[in-house]
């Protein structure tokens, strides 16, 4: 066991495909022939776990109430314009901004469908270097490296569909509504945010909590790893 656990740990320090490569052997020897792991599998079981908690955590945003009644990702009124949210509620119109609120979370529910596609183009492009790295990384180090490396990809290809979600549900509608009441209030200055840079921003994030939330039970529970890749791939870490 001292000479697996010493061979692993020269292999998931390394970070170049000669090192790698070098003491692949050397693991694979250790371990008795059982459950020994190429450098393609290691990559290739990075990318289903991270494929799994998209598919899992778009999944759970997608449903109805799956941001509106999860408080980690919900979607509250625009930070930025709070004293819009405290004005219109001390002249009697919290309703329309819980309105509001709900619609915009309902958004981000309709689009949370069709970002699993996106996110997962996105991790075809993940190398064995950085699969290694992944792999004696810290519980959401998967979810971070996407985060990393994809979200300026992801903001572009994501923001028109949360666009069109935001204006399905009338999102767009009644924020437009909330902004020209607050502007027709006497003496306060006019505001004119970009609500669908914020809608999309949030909703980003959501899902990416979602993710690391999925990663982390596959790195820690057994049970969680549902392949014989997931298991071999993530038993390898310790």
């Amino acid at each position: 066991m001292k000479r697996i656990g010493f061979a692993l740990t020269i292999l998931l320090s390394a970070c170049t495909t000669a090192q790698i490569n070098q003491t692949m052997g050397e693991v694979n020897k250790a371990m008795g022939g059982q459950q020994s792991l190429t450098t393609a599998e290691v990559a290739e079981g990075l990318k289903e776990a991270l494929i799994k908690g998209i598919s899992n955590g778009s999944d759970m945003a997608s449903q109805l109430d799956g941001y509106f009644k999860n408080p980690k990702i919900k979607i509250p009124f625009p930070p930025d314009v709070k004293k819009v949210e405290d004005k219109l509620r001390q002249i009697g119109l919290g309703g329309e901004v819980d309105k509001f609120v709900m619609t915009l979370n309902r958004g981000a529910e309709d689009a949370a469908k069709e970002a699993k596609p996106i996110f997962i183009s996105a991790i075809k492009q993940m190398t064995i270097q950085d699969a290694w790295a992944i792999l004696k990384g810290s519980d959401n180090a998967a979810t971070e490296y996407l985060r990393k490396t994809t979200s300026s990809q992801l903001y572009e290809k994501f923001h028109p569909v949360i666009a069109n979600s935001l204006n399905k549900v009338n999102a767009t509608k009644y924020y437009g509504d909330i902004i020209n009441t607050y502007n027709k209030v006497p003496f306060v200055e006019k505001v004119n945010p970009d609500l669908n840079d914020y809608a999309t921003h949030k909703a980003m994030d959501g899902l990416f909590t979602l993710i690391a939330e999925e990663e982390k039970k596959i790195r820690v529970d057994p049970l969680a790893r549902t392949t014989e890749l997931l298991k071999k791939v993530f038993a390898a870490q310790k």
